[in-house]
């Protein structure tokens, strides 16, 4: 750092000392104020580059440790500094990882708080880590003013969870296929997303919920493979630039607002998923993108000696009940929510942020109640995954009044009953009524569980029954990597079948697994494809297939066009307010205490909970009584034969069939005022199938 020097606006004007408040870049009257938190730096360069590619400042500020300094936050104000401007660190300090110092002033660094990041063609992770300096492959900073867009009135939706179908998609894999009709230059793009949202609304879904959109390294990946998810973040306050179509500094930043305003219009809502338990840099031989390079032992949980603890799986920690960390992580998502609109956060491995600073957890975290009792934050989705890499596992436990939960039990009970498992009646049953047993002593509201029983992270819908092993080879780890117990059954074949006995049950499960899903009580959630069987040829962890493995293959909605018709009318049915709870003041035990419920085996009023049975019935009255519902379904390999209840005390003094996924399309599942009447006393069910009847008012 020795010969940097200080310059001079445009205007001639000299920087100014500037304010330690706001963090980050701040455009103000004249220019930018700056300000950067370091505590153990001895000195700071602020660096700005006329282009990505150059390695070389354009301009150099050097930020003296009296005059620009307040606290630990280093400050400047810089005149004539514009929106677009690109900028980076560089940081001195002592070099002594086991006191958690490991300042590097050869690298480039980005500011935390930036809004925008720039990334080179010549971008590389390796620089990032190797002696020297990386100023030319090194991603940058972007000067951002979020009021200089025009929002034209758009608004938060609020959608009650009690009517929120969630969607996990991909940006880029959504519309990356060749088949997804997009054009070239915005396939894989938030643009490219945008052209889809037809096809959402088609489906009924109300919230689509997207893999990470911070800036993340894609580079973060086995040698030769790129990080496909984007669980590798560099920043939290800036949209990843590959997914935008437009190639100036600030076309990420509009091109995501203008996909968010698109959603809105079309009355769904965005969730993003978070990643606030990790940074990219990885564990000591990792890369140096900033948080190491500011303050290695503030931003990260460091076990005695200075070694990374990795509670998350990826190389380090990130230190969330730090103060600096936890105002960090609360003004990222102010930003995300005040100036890019989105709609909630599913935080990804949400148990990590209830570890103290050394990894211990706590009964009350800190960040995790700023979070809850934030009132900039109140009426957002929030939703944990409450578990994380170590075995911390908080599924019924987690903190809070409005935090909601992926449900794992749902996912694994949901499976193991379907697939046939023996003593899965009674939790099978629970699942579907909102798990009381996990959930019951909380006095929650039904949707505290979200229900999924595919994600990202393991098999599509399809693969959970074409698979009984994870075929994960092309990861290049001898399919080592991923789950080996995925609760799956391939239905009598390894792989795709073209016989037609195994593929008539495989679409038969396949749709009693989305039943399920989307007839329960709490929130559906569906991965991106599983309506038209999406497959990744069996790889259970394909973060780093950025290829067709993973990527929306469009022509299947002409091969499965009957499954998502199927789809489509039973989220129309899950929305429907007879079938909905939409009563916000009802808690999940006085739901289920209000509700009356019938319970049957293939005998009326007599359910068998036994260690073989494999079947179970209910009756279900809607709150209103306007209309029952009569559920059966049969996990057994052979048909069952169940009684229904008598028609006289029905509404509408008849039985009408919904769905049974035994039946092929279109009589699987119709429109509740096309239903054909049964008028048999008892229903005949195909092995592997379920069926839901209804009376109502006419």
């Amino acid at each position: 750092m020795a010969g940097a020097r200080t310059e001079y606006g445009s205007s001639g004007a000299e920087m100014g000392r500037g304010q330690s408040f706001p963090l980050g870049a701040t455009v103000v009257p004249g220019g930018v104020n700056f300000s950067l938190f370091s505590r153990d730096a001895t000195a700071v360069e602020l660096l700005f580059f006329d282009r990505v590619e150059d390695g070389r400042a354009s301009r150099t500020v050097t930020l003296a440790a009296r005059g620009n300094r307040t606290y630990h936050y280093w400050h400047v104000f810089v005149p004539g500094i514009l929106p677009g401007q690109l900028y980076g660190y560089r940081v001195a300090g002592p070099q002594d990882p086991r006191r958690g110092l490991r300042f590097d002033a050869d690298k480039l660094l980005i500011d935390p708080y930036g809004r925008g990041v720039a990334v080179p063609s010549g971008y590389s992770r390796q620089a990032a880590g190797a002696p020297g300096d990386n100023a030319a492959a090194a991603m940058k900073s972007v000067v951002a003013d979020p009021r200089a867009y025009d929002w034209e009135g758009d608004v938060p939706l609020n959608r009650p969870f009690a009517r929120t179908v969630i969607y996990e998609l991909h940006v880029a894999g959504f519309t990356r296929h060749p088949s997804s009709g997009v054009a070239d230059a915005t396939r894989g793009t938030y643009a490219g997303l945008v052209e889809k949202i037809p096809y959402l609304q088609e489906l009924g879904i109300t919230a689509v919920e997207l893999l990470p959109v911070f800036q993340f390294d894609p580079w973060d990946a086995p040698a030769g493979r790129l990080n496909y998810w984007g669980y590798s973040p560099v920043s939290f306050f800036a949209p990843h630039a590959a997914y935008s179509s437009r190639k100036d500094p600030l076309g990420p930043l509009d091109e995501f607002r203008d996909m968010v305003k698109a959603l809105h219009r079309a009355g769904i809502e965005v969730i993003l998923d978070v990643v606030f338990n990790h940074t990219a840099e990885g564990g000591g031989d990792g890369a140096t993108f900033c948080y190491r390079g500011l303050a290695d032992k503030v931003y990260y949980m460091l076990e005695p000696g200075g070694g990374y603890a990795n509670y998350s799986g990826c190389g380090n920690t990130f230190n969330a009940n730090n103060p600096i960390v936890r105002r960090l992580i609360v003004d990222s998502l102010h930003h995300w929510v005040r100036e890019m609109h989105v709609d909630g956060f599913r935080f990804d491995l949400a148990s990590i942020l209830a570890r103290d600073e050394t990894g211990t957890p706590m009964s009350n975290p800190p960040l995790l109640w700023d979070i809850e009792t934030d009132p900039a934050l109140a009426g957002v989705k929030l939703i944990a995954e409450a578990w994380d890499a170590a075995g911390l596992y908080q599924v019924g436990s987690f903190i809070g009044d409005s935090w909601k939960e992926w449900n794992g039990k749902f996912r694994d009970d949901v499976r193991s009953f379907l697939r046939g498992d023996p003593g899965m009646v009674s939790r099978f049953v629970s699942r579907l009524l909102g798990s009381p047993d996990i959930y019951g002593h909380e006095e929650r509201e039904p949707e505290q569980s979200t229900n999924f029983v595919t994600c990202h992270d393991g098999f599509t819908l399809n693969d959970l029954v074409s698979y009984n092993g994870k075929h994960n080879e092309q990861n290049g780890e001898d399919n080592r990597d991923g789950c080996n117990d995925n609760l799956s059954w391939n239905c009598g074949a390894e792989g795709p079948s073209d016989d037609p006995a195994v593929e008539e049950l495989r679409s038969r499960q396949v749709k009693n697994l989305l039943s399920c899903t989307l007839l329960a009580f709490g929130v559906p959630m569906l991965l991106m494809g599983d309506e038209v069987r999406r497959s990744q040829g069996g790889n259970n962890n394909a973060y780093c297939q950025d290829n067709e493995t993973s990527w929306f293959d469009w022509r299947l909605l002409d091969r499965h066009g009957d499954l998502r018709r199927f789809v489509a009318l039973l989220t129309s049915t899950r929305l429907n307010r007879e079938m909905s709870v939409d009563q916000p003041e009802l808690t999940l035990n006085q739901l289920l205490g209000r509700a009356r419920l019938e319970w049957h085996g293939t005998r009326l009023g007599q359910p068998d909970w036994r260690e073989d049975s494999h079947s179970i019935a209910f009756t279900a009255w809607s709150l209103s009584g306007r209309t029952v519902f009569h559920i059966m379904v049969n996990a057994w390999w052979e048909p069952l034969e169940f009684e229904l209840p008598p028609t006289q005390e029905l509404p509408g003094r008849c039985w009408h069939r919904l769905l049974d996924t035994a039946l092929p399309s279109p009589l699987d599942i119709v429109p509740a005022e096309e239903a054909p009447v049964m008028a048999d006393s008892s229903y005949r069910l195909p092995p592997r199938s379920m069926a839901v009847l209804f009376g109502r008012e006419k």
